[in-house]
């Protein structure tokens, strides 16, 4: 009896501020899961939704990939470019050629951007005291 060959699965880890996100993909039909529920289901705005797809519109992997993602942290613009880095690099686990367009569209820059630390003597990372003569 042969054994059935296992469904090839790449995995990419995706960040962006406070997000973490694990991303699998496999062979499909184009379904996107996160933290097991649909996409249309978890994020609300269209822009969310469009730029966790962009790896694979670019790629047009769209209709031929399945992602199942956990994502954790952050908020939902955070998690929304955490997941779009993490395609993006499990894409490049799947193929290598899709490295030049990838990279030209800057999605496998893991962006630098973070929340910068409050200083002493001031009420957040920037905001001073309010100020008064008297």
């Amino acid at each position: 009896m042969a054994k059935a060959k296992a469904k090839a699965r790449y995995y990419g880890t995706g960040r962006r501020k406070k997000s973490i996100a694990r991303v699998y993909l496999s062979a499909g039909t184009g379904k996107i899961t996160i933290n097991k529920r649909d996409i249309d289901e978890y994020f609300g705005l269209d822009t969310l939704k469009l730029i966790v797809r962009q790896p694979l519109a670019l790629t047009e992997n769209t209709e031929k990939m399945d992602v199942n993602v956990t994502v954790r942290g952050g908020g939902y613009t955070g998690q929304a470019g955490a997941i779009r880095h993490g395609i993006s690099r499990a894409l490049l686990q799947a193929d290598s050629d899709y490295r030049p367009a990838l990279k030209k569209a800057g999605f496998l820059t893991r962006d630098p951007r973070m929340k910068e630390r409050k200083k002493y003597g001031l009420k957040a990372a920037r905001r001073a005291p309010q100020f008064s003569k008297r």
